[in-house]
């Protein structure tokens, strides 16, 4: 029943995706102009990491596109709330953990989607990656967008206006990836900031990412991201259970 009712859900979002192509499109627009603006400023400059630039730049860009595409997505919720969808699908025999699973997972889809577009883009213009790397680097953004589209559902859930919502993601999403070495390595930074970058989770799945498109796949690196991308996504979807259950009880 539980994989009967996700598939329920996950298609009547899936559908409500494919009715707006240009939401999907458009989501892609930012990480694509840093690939095409930002990209080429970094050719040739010493990294200090492994690889290529373009092999530092697009797994911060996948990443990136997850870490905004999931936490914002609790938006809909909100509408859904004020137009009392979530309550009638809440008084039906579905299950609580398919009302959230359908929908992260429509959400996982659409940014691995977009995901792989931007990789398409990239090897243009001179990304060369191994394909178990650039596969592995989709795992990553499909469990990264699980967990924080959980999260981002639960406190969606919790809020009553769009204008409580904005502002705590913005709170939690800027510092990430400010903090995580999205753009550059934190090895280029001071020693403090790269302490400082070791608390936030999003680093260990950039630095597991970055190793898996130069083909280090059993480094430390990827062994700590692939733990805490696992052990987040377990724990979101935990807690945006338990909230669907509860919320408005």
């Amino acid at each position: 029943m539980l994989l009967h009712d996700t598939a329920l859900i996950y298609g009547r979002y899936a559908r409500q995706t494919l009715r707006s192509r240009f939401a999907l499109l458009f989501g892609l627009l930012m990480p694509l102009l840093y690939l095409l603006f930002f990209g080429p400023l970094l050719t040739g400059l010493p990294l200090g990491e492994d690889g290529s630039s373009w092999q530092v730049l697009v797994p911060g860009l996948l990443l990136q596109l997850g870490l905004f595409g999931a936490l914002f997505a609790g938006f809909m919720i909100i509408v859904e709330n004020g137009q009392g969808v979530v309550e009638r699908m809440r008084v039906t025999p579905v299950s609580r953990l398919a009302l959230l699973l359908g929908r992260v997972l429509r959400d996982a889809t659409v940014l691995v989607f977009q995901a792989v577009l931007l990789v398409l883009a990239a090897l243009v213009m001179g990304l060369r990656a191994p394909l178990a790397g650039i596969l592995a680097g989709f795992a990553f953004v499909a469990l990264l967008t699980v967990s924080l589209a959980s999260l981002s559902y639960a406190l969606a859930m919790r809020v009553r206006s769009p204008q409580e919502f904005g502002p705590l993601v913005n709170a939690v999403s800027m510092p990430s990836m400010l903090l995580s070495g999205l753009m550059l390595p934190m090895s280029l930074g001071p020693a403090w900031l790269d302490v400082l970058s070791h608390f936030v989770p999003l680093r260990y799945l950039v630095d597991a990412m970055r190793d898996a498109y130069t083909g280090h796949y059993t480094s430390a690196h990827m062994l700590y991201g692939s733990l805490v991308a696992v052990a987040m996504t377990a724990l979101a979807v935990t807690v945006g259970t338990r909230v669907f259950r509860t919320a408005g009880a």
